[in-house]
């Protein structure tokens, strides 16, 4: 049995060479991976919110992209990951409500556009993304392959691919 480490909202988690780093609920937040293919070390984020600083940098830094984002590529660099060879894929990010037209709204949107600038500002490769639309995203990442296993539910249908 592969071991599942689950990430809840606003939490991150890293690990090296087995075992499958998950999370649900993918609405407008956005989960990023990181992976470097050589050592097979890899992590997940799943943040809620684009910027600290727009919110007063309160509470967990996790649950904000840009503070989160420095959290994960720090615990994976411990563990052995070359930031040279370090992969991103980038999934989430919906507009989830049909009536919200304000811009200080988007939050998915605001969350990818924040998550793309981060990784360019720490010279990250950006390999993969499935973001927007309207529905819900599950993604797993396989340590062992840096593969990415995205479901999501797109006018009643499940959607899954391999990223």
């Amino acid at each position: 049995m592969m071991q599942e480490i689950k990430v809840g909202i606003g939490d991150y988690a890293v690990g090296k060479g087995r075992g499958v780093i998950s999370t649900y609920g993918l609405g407008s937040c956005v989960g990023i991976t990181l992976y470097d293919r050589v050592t097979k070390v890899g992590g997940l984020l799943h943040a809620l919110l684009p910027e600290a600083s727009r919110y007063g940098g309160r509470g967990n830094p996790a649950k904000y992209v840009d503070t989160g984002l420095q959290l994960l590529l720090k615990d994976v660099l411990k563990l052995g990951a070359s930031k040279f060879r370090l992969e991103a894929k980038l999934f989430g990010g919906a507009h989830m409500f049909e009536n919200v037209r304000s811009e200080e709204l988007k939050i998915g949107q605001k969350n990818v556009e924040v998550a793309k600038r981060e990784l360019k500002r720490l010279g990250i490769r950006l390999v993969a993304e499935d973001t927007g639309g309207k529905g819900g995203r599950t993604i797993y990442l396989d340590l062992s392959t840096g593969k990415v296993r995205m479901r999501k539910v797109s006018e009643g249908k499940v959607i899954e691919k391999i990223y």
